[in-house]
């Protein structure tokens, strides 16, 4: 016979035994959130230990997305008919039908009644998986056991494996975050890379002026463009330099990659319509017509100054899409005005006209082709740069120019970088191109005004 000592061993070791099997259970569950970088494997593992560790007959794990969906996929449950008949039913729930309800606790007792119905009499125990901002599941142990019972340590067994499972979708949700930014970081840097094989690598020596440009982009890849287009591409050396040039500026409304290869697109139609010779205005209208389709299914416009240079007359002639005017600072005068003509954007409508208009250059003067991530930069009070400013800081900086264009356009910069603040980032490209003619060019002047697009 057994003596009372005799079973009180036996009872401790019984205890002691089921002590460490379900140690080695939640170790098991918990080397397994810690090694699986696959979340469908994690969630297959949670109804099975929180079954073991109760000893009930069956569990069953629902898991939600954030925005309160059911995720049917992730759907668990133990190997048993029963269960596998309430996943069935509970996959066939319309996602209307949930979020239809009003918060966590209506959505709780929803899913509880369903589940209670669907297991009959079975002793159901239910936990959610709270994760931090949203419900991410709800866990589900039955058994239909004659004698089971809950015990305040089967329910804390049960709620820590939900916390595990919390930890894993939590984890999981930062692993797809990581995912799309670096995604988002291949783009930006695939629309940076485009972007950066659009803007000429150096200047071109035209007779008579110098140039110096930049693009200064922002964290996110934008749209600008800067070009010089020989009208001749056929002539070199010294006759390539004395021949006309195209000067482009333009912007396409939009950022990253689309954004990049739209103004790839119409580079490329751009330095073709070049070789017609066309006056300026009529260049832009054949652009626009022939970029018309292209914007239209892109539902993108582009803002365009084009220009060109003869430096054997200093004659600029230029027409404009609704981009920001271009800047001329007149030594003579010493003071800067607008360079503007009217026309529409680039793509808004099939037909558009553009005038075109006409100067000549003096020695010394200086042309200031910008974006509007320079104007619309914004300093520490709020402001924006703003084309005054702009304007303000070109004739203050030519004036006292002992230097070339590269030394206007570092001063320019200089002035936005202090205006922005060393610590701020543009939210916006900005491109400057800056060109002056040498102070010894003297030229007899020609008749300025509108010309015969």
């Amino acid at each position: 016979m057994w003596t009372a000592s005799e079973s009180l061993r036996q009872l401790l070791d019984s205890l002691s035994k089921e002590q460490r099997r379900n140690q080695e259970l939640l170790v098991s569950l918990a080397f397994a959130l810690r090694s699986f970088t696959n979340l469908a494997r994690f969630l297959e593992l949670v109804p099975l230990v929180a079954m073991r560790l109760v000893e009930a007959e069956g569990a069953l794990l629902l898991v939600f997305h954030e925005d309160g969906r059911l995720w049917r996929e992730q759907l668990q449950a133990t190997q048993c008919e029963r269960c596998a008949e309430v996943l069935r039913q509970l996959a066939a729930l319309n996602d209307s039908e949930l979020q239809s309800l009003s918060g966590d606790e209506a959505v709780t007792r929803f899913l509880d009644q369903r589940v209670a119905r669907l297991l009959g009499q079975a002793q159901v125990f239910a936990t959610s998986v709270a994760c931090r901002g949203w419900q991410g599941g709800r866990l589900y142990v039955f058994s239909s056991r004659v004698g089971f019972s809950w015990s305040d340590v089967h329910r804390r067994h049960v709620q820590l494996v939900a916390d595990l499972t919390a930890v894993a979708l939590e984890n999981d949700g930062l692993v797809q975050q990581m995912r799309r930014h670096e995604r988002l970081d291949r783009q930006l840097s695939t629309g940076a890379e485009i972007q950066a094989r659009l803007l000429p690598d150096h200047c071109p020596r035209i007779a008579g002026v110098e140039l110096a440009a930049r693009c200064r982009p922002a964290f996110q890849v934008g749209g600008d463009y800067y070009d010089f287009i020989p009208t001749r591409p056929q002539l070199s050396g010294r006759r390539r330099e004395q021949g006309r040039w195209a000067l482009v500026m333009g912007d396409v409304m939009g950022k990253g990659i689309p954004a990049g290869l739209l103004m790839t697109l119409l580079r490329g139609m751009l330095r073709a319509e070049v070789l017609s010779g066309h006056a300026p205005g009529r260049i832009l209208h054949d652009l626009n017509a022939m970029a018309q389709e292209d914007l239209a299914h892109s539902h993108r416009f582009v803002t365009l100054f084009y220009s060109d240079y003869d430096p054997r007359t200093r004659l600029l002639r230029y027409a404009n899409a609704a981009h920001n005017p271009p800047l001329i600072w007149r030594k003579q005068s010493g003071q800067v005005d607008r360079l503007d003509a009217a026309g529409l954007l680039i793509g808004l409508q099939g037909e558009a006209d553009y005038d075109s208009m006409q100067l000549v250059l003096d020695p010394g003067d200086v042309l200031l082709y910008y974006t509007d991530g320079v104007t619309e930069a914004v300093g520490f009070s709020g402001e924006r740069f703003e084309e005054r400013r702009l304007a303000d800081a070109l004739q203050l900086i030519s004036r006292a120019a002992t230097g070339g264009a590269q030394e206007i356009l570092e001063q320019l910069f200089l002035r936005l970088d202090r205006f922005v603040g060393a610590d701020r980032t543009l939210e916006d490209d900005a491109s400057m191109v800056v060109l002056k003619v040498d102070d010894a060019v003297s030229l007899p002047p020609l008749l300025q005004g509108p010309m015969a697009s």
